[in-house]
Parts: structure tokens; C-alpha cells; sequence
């Protein structure tokens, strides 16, 4: 028979329709469609906020490029502008190494001028006062008296005025 008592598949189908009962009259299939509901939309939310967070970090990571493309590009134009300055600074330092080497050699010109002038002056008095101390001997053996002695010193204070 197909509800024997004596059989054990007929208590195991009995306790099996009363455990079905009882998950029925406790309500565990809304329970468990709650549970899985509320695991669902646990799981919706976390979705939503990696979404969101992803968003944010390739929006953050796009900033971080601009920013980072924007300092290369600063610090290309600071080099630059280094570059710039220094050329002329360089510049700069060679025309005035050239000023100074010209207005240098300038007064060594002058200097040298100076010091032949000078030279000359003194060949010229040395020039003068051997002139004088020559004709002063020349008319004093040639010339006598007084005469001589006047004339002489008058004649020495002439040539001294003209040849300087």
C-alpha cells in the first residue's frame, strides 16, 4: 500500500509535509524573499557606490594627468626661460668683458703715450740743458770781460726760452 504506516518513507514524507507546514505558517518563504531582497539591494548599493567611487577616481586620475601635463609644461618653460637668461647673461658678460678689454687697452695707450711724452719732454730737456751748458763753455772760452759775461748770461736766458 502506498500509505503504509509501517513503512519509513511514509514518516519521512509526513514529517517533511509538516516541516513545509510550519516554514508555510511561520512565513520563512517572505522571510527568506526578504532576506534575499535586502541582500539584493545591499548588494545594488555597494554596486552603485563602486560605480561612484569609480567615476570619482578616474575623474581624480584625469585631474592628476591635467596636473601633471600642466607642470611639465611649467617647468618646460621655466628651462626655457633659464635657457633664455643665461644666453643673455653670456651675452651680456662678453660685451662687457669686451668693454673692459677695450677701455683697458685704451689706458694702457694712454699710459704708453703719456710716458713717451714724457720721455720725449725729458730727451728735450736733457737735449736743452746740454745746448746750454755747451754754448755757455763755447762763449765763455771765445768771448772775454765783461762784455762777454753779459752777453753770456743774456744769451743762455734766450736759448733756454726758446728751446723749451
Amino acid at each position: 500500500m502506498l500509505f503504509d504506516p509501517a513503512d519509513p518513507v511514509f514518516w519521512v514524507m509526513i514529517a517533511f509535509i509538516g516541516f513545509v507546514a510550519l516554514l508555510i505558517y511561520y512565513r520563512a518563504p517572505a522571510l527568506v524573499t526578504r532576506a534575499l531582497d535586502a541582500r539584493a539591494d545591499a548588494i545594488r548599493n555597494e554596486l552603485d557606490e563602486a560605480r561612484r567611487l569609480r567615476d570619482e577616481a578616474q575623474s581624480l586620475l584625469a585631474d592628476y594627468q591635467r596636473k601633471s601635463r600642466e607642470a611639465e609644461d611649467e617647468a618646460k618653460a621655466i628651462i626655457e626661460q633659464a635657457k633664455r637668461e643665461g644666453e643673455a647673461l653670456a651675452a651680456e658678460t662678453r660685451r662687457n668683458l669686451t668693454e673692459s678689454v677695450e677701455r683697458r687697452t685704451k689706458l694702457a695707450e694712454e699710459k704708453i703715450a703719456r710716458a713717451e711724452a714724457q720721455a720725449v719732454s725729458e730727451v728735450r730737456a736733457s737735449a736743452v740743458e746740454n745746448a746750454i751748458a755747451a754754448a755757455e763753455k763755447i762763449l765763455k772760452a771765445r768771448a772775454t770781460g765783461a762784455t762777454a759775461g753779459a752777453l753770456i748770461e743774456s744769451s743762455i736766458r734766450d736759448l733756454e726760452g726758446k728751446l723749451n
